[in-house]
Formats: C-alpha cells, sequence, structure tokens
C-alpha cells in the first residue's frame, strides 16, 4: 500500500495561515485502521446522558465518540511526539438501538489524506448487528501551536 503524501507549506485552500501547522508529518497510509470498544453501561444511554424522556439506549454522541476514538487510534502510530489530531467533521447514520451491557465495537479505516487533513469511513457494531456507520474527518495538529492559541483566549481571572 502507497502511503500518502502531507504537503507541509499549502493547504487545499492555498498557503498556510499564521495559525496553521506548517511542521512536517509523517506520511499516514491509505487503509490503515483502528478500532474502539467499550461495554454500554447506564451513564451511555440516551435517558441518562441526554434527556429522560428518551429510551434506555446507547446514545447517538456516544457512538460517535467510539467512532472518533476509532479513527484516532487508526492513525496513532503515525504521529510525531507533540502531535495530535482532533476531529473536525462527522457524518454518520445511527442506524440500530443497543441496550445497556452490550460491547460496541467502532472501526475506523482512512480513506483520503490532503496535507494534514484525514478522511475515515467509521462504522459501529453490537453483537449482533451494525448500529452506525458513515465517514469522520481529523486534522493533525500541533500541540505547541494549539496551547499558544488557546492562551490567547484565556479569559480574564483564569489560571
Amino acid at each position: 500500500m502507497k502511503p500518502a503524501r502531507s504537503t507541509a507549506g499549502t493547504s487545499a485552500d492555498g498557503p498556510l495561515r499564521p495559525n496553521q501547522y506548517d511542521g512536517s508529518m509523517r506520511p499516514i497510509p491509505l487503509g490503515a485502521k483502528g478500532t474502539f470498544t467499550l461495554r454500554v453501561t447506564p451513564a451511555h444511554l440516551a435517558n441518562q446522558f441526554k434527556d429522560a424522556m428518551l429510551p434506555p439506549v446507547f446514545a447517538t454522541p456516544m457512538m460517535i465518540l467510539a467512532m472518533e476514538n476509532a479513527a484516532l487510534n487508526a492513525i496513532r502510530a503515525y504521529l510525531e511526539p507533540g502531535e495530535s489530531a482532533v476531529g473536525t467533521a462527522v457524518d454518520v447514520r445511527h442506524l440500530a438501538a443497543t441496550p445497556v451491557g452490550h460491547d460496541v465495537t467502532a472501526e475506523a479505516e482512512v480513506t483520503r489524506v490532503d496535507g494534514r487533513r484525514v478522511e475515515f469511513n467509521v462504522k459501529a457494531r453490537d453483537e449482533n448487528e451494525e448500529i452506525g456507520r458513515g465517514t469522520h474527518e481529523r486534522m493533525v495538529i500541533d500541540m505547541r501551536r494549539l496551547d499558544q492559541r488557546l492562551s490567547g483566549k484565556s479569559k480574564a481571572g483564569d489560571p
């Protein structure tokens, strides 16, 4: 499998802005895969996590969390020290309900790399069936630059 190339100094939108990462990142191969499994607990249920009027089933935001973690696991080995990858887009469908006590396993596969932008196909299943699928996007970032940017957003009185 041929790895995708990173283009430092440019983005799909043209030259980098001052707050954009211009470091040299390792190539992330197309087809890289990751998984994440969790056991559904009461805290993961829609009627606990969101609103009591909802049924006691695995909440969609928790399914997305599992999918995002699977995507991060797919590329974790390709990130340099000081780099991370933040979620920037999610487009998923929640297809089936899952009750408490079941294991949910999410899978992610890299489908495209464009500079720092990494796209994934994602899916999730419980022990019985597929419960969700869609796409997800992450952006490789430099943690030092993010910390600098966040410190500029500190409110008066924040430590």
